[in-house]
């Protein structure tokens, strides 16, 4: 299993403008505002000079929090996938966030409404992790031989941060999406487990509804052209941490379609074909 040490350096110090006392502060302040369902200010604006890497650092710094109050980590997620995102935030990569024990709801199963601020759901596939996957230089080939199985999945997708500032105006940055452990929040795995070699997971597809009606479709090819290059893509970025892929560990490849509102009372599906569906009742 992984472990996230707090004396590893994150990303390399002199490319970050915040001192370790502002991370630890917006830590905090991550920390709480998802305690208590109240948005904070975007940190792009607190913090105008905020970088790539103190974004990462913050995330960190809160994952470092929720480990300390006893969560396991059991995964990661990459977001910013498609090509459409990153030109929309002028970045040229994807990003990713940690996956914690208390974030896996069941397949058909309820998801507590109240605990989120503001829900959408994303339509991806899950790598299921047998053998240990690190970078540099790690390949499509080497996920696909490093995977027990791929499976069906939906991404509960939530916001800490506010996503248009009622001042300014001004929307979300890519660097307050990944101090927000890149928006993530949960996870439901469902649908029938596959090899990662019994099929050509670029033309795996979902039509993904919202009570019963149909909101949006999507092939996997749109993460990166191949899902297992955004988890190739993953191994390889946090190879500099001295960090892997462990076996056992699930990886959200990143989502091939449009993000769903979910509201209270909203059951949300994801038809996979013959691979399954996967579903969850917002109560």
């Amino acid at each position: 299993m992984l472990i996230i040490s707090p004396h590893a350096p994150f990303f390399i110090d002199h490319r970050m403008a915040l001192s370790k006392e502002e991370i630890r502060v917006a830590a905090e302040s991550l920390h709480r505002a998802e305690k208590t369902r109240t948005q904070i200010r975007q940190l792009s604006l607190e913090f105008p000079g905020i970088t790539i890497e103190d974004a990462y650092a913050i995330q960190k710094a809160w994952i470092e929090i929720k480990l300390d109050l006893g969560r396991v980590v059991k995964g990661h997620k990459i977001g910013l996938t498609s090509k459409a995102m990153q030109s929309a935030l002028n970045i040229d990569e994807p990003d990713s966030g940690v996956l914690l024990d208390d974030m896996f709801f069941a397949d058909g199963g309820l998801v507590p409404s109240d605990r989120f601020i503001a829900t959408r759901v994303e339509a991806e596939l899950a790598f299921i992790m047998k053998q240990r996957l690190a970078g540099p230089g790690c390949t499509m080939f080497d996920v696909l031989n490093a995977t027990d199985f791929v499976v069906p999945a939906l991404e509960i997708l939530d916001t800490r941060i506010e996503r248009v500032d009622p001042e300014t105006k001004a929307t979300r940055k890519i660097f307050d999406t990944i101090a927000d452990n890149a928006a993530n929040a949960g996870i439901v795995l469902g649908g029938r487990p596959l090899r990662p070699l019994d099929a050509d997971l670029r033309w795996i597809g979902a039509l993904c509804y919202r009570n019963g009606q149909l909101e949006e479709t999507g092939l996997a090819a749109g993460v990166l052209n191949h899902p297992a290059t955004a988890v190739a893509w993953l191994a390889n970025k946090i190879a500099a941490l001295g960090l892997a892929l462990e076996p056992g560990q699930v990886v959200l490849a990143g989502s091939f379609i449009r993000p769903i509102e979910a509201r209270k009372g909203d059951t949300i599906q994801a038809d996979y074909g013959a691979h399954g569906s996967v579903s969850c009742y917002f109560a």
